[in-house]
């Protein structure tokens, strides 16, 4: 089925007023796109929610389109969260009309200013998407969660507050693992270079300058121009080292490798780092806090930075 298709079958559906209730001992049916925004929704509706998720770990989400089984899981859902700012591309619009037919269909980032966001060079019209990259930013789409949650399931909104409590405690614990690691990098040496831009809120947030080959969507493309100039990056700043992305093609990686090598610099993959998708379902890497640790540990081991092989819950698998 066309996504064309998709969003007509979601359009006609929503402005037919259809929704589906639910008795109030069974938990609500909630969709959520990629794993960051359903991570959050386990965190805070623990067992009150019956979380299905869209878009898979390794998935890029600027380039998913969604299928026929996609399709089902929407109509079905009670509630449905999604990252927002574009990242979802071409479904962002028909979330946007499910929204205005009047089903529950949130952004998790609609709380974020526009003084917060950054913008999208790709497209000055739009924020950059990445925002979970800033833990504290993040943060803000937690309450965003509980908010909804509360409120369509009153019944049992102090549990949900209390869970989004208990978890925005233990992202401010990770927030302070990545300022203290991110802190050990030594100064001439932080900066990150990765397969896409999916990183500056990152940077913003933990003091590192940020480059990406291409640029805040992944189908943007790589110039020839663009991979020159951070060659010669690499080489006037001797950078050691530069990151690939699992959702990412490594291909351009390897060309600015290639680059610097030919000029007399050897440059090193840091590591593998998780940008729009998280690790594999079941596994540590594949929550977000996971995720993030992950990536600062990786990120400032390679650098030169310190941080513990095992990350700030001694439970990553070991970092380079």
């Amino acid at each position: 089925m066309q996504t064309t298709t998709i969003a007509c079958v979601l359009a006609g559906f929503v402005f037919a007023g259809v929704a589906a209730d639910a008795s109030a001992d069974a938990p609500l049916r909630v969709a959520a796109t990629v794993g960051m925004v359903a991570d959050i929704v386990r965190e805070v509706g623990g067992e009150r929610v019956a979380v299905t998720q869209l878009i898979g770990s390794g998935v890029d989400p600027h380039l998913y389109k969604p299928g026929r089984g996609d399709v089902n899981h929407l109509l079905a859902a009670q509630v449905i969260f999604y990252s927002g700012m574009k990242l979802e591309g071409k479904m962002t619009d028909t979330f946007a009309r499910m929204a205005r037919a009047g089903r529950e269909v949130h952004a998790v980032t609609e709380a974020l200013t526009s003084e917060y966001a950054l913008r999208n060079p790709d497209d000055p019209q739009h924020a950059d998407p990445h925002v979970w990259m800033d833990v504290r930013g993040w943060m803000k789409a937690v309450d965003v969660v509980a908010s909804v949650l509360a409120r369509v399931d009153a019944a049992h909104e102090e549990a949900y507050r209390a869970r989004a409590g208990a978890y925005l405690k233990r992202l401010a614990a990770l927030d302070e693992y990545v300022r203290t690691v991110t802190a050990s990098i030594p100064e001439d040496a932080r900066v990150l270079i990765t397969a896409h831009d999916a990183f500056h809120y990152f940077g913003r947030a933990y003091g590192l300058e940020v480059m990406g080959i291409q640029g805040i969507s992944t189908e943007s493309e790589a110039g020839l121009e663009r991979i020159n100039r951070l060659v010669d990056l690499l080489v006037e700043r001797r950078i050691p080292a530069i990151f690939v992305e699992t959702s990412v093609s490594d291909r351009n990686v390897r060309a600015l490798i290639e680059g610097a090598r030919a000029r007399g610099h050897e440059v090193r993959i840091g590591g593998e780092l998780f940008s729009d998708a998280m690790g594999s379902e079941g596994t540590y890497e594949g929550t977000y806090i996971g995720m993030i640790d992950h990536n600062a540990t990786v990120i400032a081991r390679a650098l030169g930075g310190t941080a513990p092989e095992r990350g700030f819950q001694n439970r990553l698998r070991g970092a380079p």
